[in-house]
């Protein structure tokens, strides 16, 4: 089969697309010929050895996918053979055949295309369960989504006005501030051009945001710790600025905050009857025309390291994704 391979702990400009063989069968397994992959910023931090995982090179990058299932282990039930399917394995998406537990696979929506379908799981995923279940967002509370335009923040700003939430988006520029409001934003930010604390506080009447949303991580974190409401919660998500944060736990206690750190992938393994609630909430929620996933790009598989550089220098507005055929 055809796959995108690290080689080493060097960049995923290294990584080649070679022909390897199919990987083996696993207990509680599901093998799923797969027709595109979805790409997010981790991509390029596993294949530079800076994700929180770490395979032993060689390996096939990729964390989300979607294509049909040719394959089950025995005691298998969630998914048959012929199933058309989304999966989030802990790496191997980007191959023309992944194996994939059977607590990461999921049935795509009705209606639901193979590139949409390659591009949900981890941005809704993330989105729903960091809103919902980490941060406790009620309906009528304010949330302040950072990088709103990006595949995360988009599809927050989707599930939170979903739950009935007012939402504050921040972008760069006001190209990606139109495409989060095209998306539901009620208010949008310029990130590159106004002063964040200060737009948040008059939007609110000096209250602040209840919810922060933040894969940002660097200055923005600052700002939001600055605008966050009395009791409110700030959803650390990742740092795409390439500046990890620290929190001045002072401030926490004068105002009752609270930082909440959020690894979506883990709870595939810690916690799989809540992402199964979540990610079935979520279909439900696209099959009923409340989500309008964005997948602005698509590449060839022999494009991967074009495509990934293109999602670092955030020239990707929604979601990008990998086609295999």
């Amino acid at each position: 089969m055809r796959a995108a391979v690290c080689h080493a702990y060097t960049s995923h400009r290294d990584l080649r697309v070679e022909d390897i063989p199919p990987p083996p069968m696993i207990s509680g397994g599901v093998r799923i010929r797969v027709s595109h992959a979805g790409l997010n910023f981790a991509d390029s931090l596993i294949t530079a050895g800076q994700y929180q995982e770490k395979p032993t090179p060689p390996f096939v990058p990729g964390f989300e996918l979607a294509g049909t299932v040719t394959e089950v282990a025995d005691g298998v039930t969630a998914v048959a053979v012929g199933d058309r399917v989304m999966a989030m394995p802990a790496h191997g998406a980007f191959a023309e055949e992944a194996v994939v537990p059977e607590a990461s696979v999921w049935p795509l929506g009705d209606g639901m295309s193979p590139a949409v379908g390659a591009a949900f799981p981890i941005a809704y995923g993330t989105a729903h369960f960091g809103l919902f279940d980490r941060a406790r967002l009620q309906p009528g509370e304010v949330v302040l989504i950072h990088g709103a335009a990006g595949g995360v923040g988009l599809t927050a700003v989707e599930c939170a006005k979903a739950g009935g939430a007012t939402v504050i988006a921040t972008a760069s520029g006001p190209e990606k501030l139109a495409v989060a409001a095209e998306h539901g934003a009620d208010h949008g930010i310029d990130a590159r051009t106004e002063d964040i604390r200060a737009r948040v506080l008059a939007l609110t009447d000096g209250r602040g945001a209840d919810v922060v949303y933040d894969p940002v991580g660097g200055p923005v974190f600052d700002a939001s710790l600055r605008c966050t409401a009395p009791d409110g919660r700030l959803l650390a998500i990742g740092f795409a600025s390439g500046t990890v944060p620290q929190i001045p736990a002072n401030r926490l206690l004068v105002k009752n905050q609270t930082v909440i750190g959020f690894y979506w992938g883990a709870y595939l393994r810690i916690a799989p009857e809540r992402v199964r609630a979540c990610m079935a909430a979520l279909v439900a929620w696209h099959d009923t025309g409340m989500l309008r996933p964005r997948v602005s790009a698509e590449f060839a598989l022999e494009d991967v390291v074009s495509a990934i550089d293109a999602l670092v220098a955030r020239r990707v507005t929604g979601k990008a994704v990998l086609r295999m055929a």
